[in-house]
């Protein structure tokens, strides 16, 4: 039995990301910059970072719970990551 033929996959992310590749942050682009960062982020499922602030840390709860955070923690190192390596140095 062959496996169903999916035609819609999801998209790779790599290739989003490469909207990045020539548009580090520099002093005179920062709306383009930002439009690309978002648009990768979106693209994740990340881009909410951008718009709330990081929960603190919740004292003991259940698991569920405590792994909801622990994402959300993730997720904004992830963006924090893709924002700093696409900006030049001397920013």
């Amino acid at each position: 039995m062959m496996a169903p033929n999916n035609t819609h996959s999801a998209p790779n992310k790599t290739s989003l990301r490469s909207l990045l590749e020539g548009e580090k942050l520099n002093h005179t682009n920062f709306l383009d910059w930002y439009r690309s960062v978002r648009i990768v982020l979106k693209q994740e499922k990340k881009e909410y970072v951008l718009n709330e602030p990081l929960p603190e840390e919740p004292p003991a709860i259940p698991k569920p719970a405590h792994d909801a955070w622990l994402k959300k923690m993730d997720d904004s190192i992830d963006a924090s990551c893709l924002m700093l390596a696409t900006m030049i140095p001397d920013l």
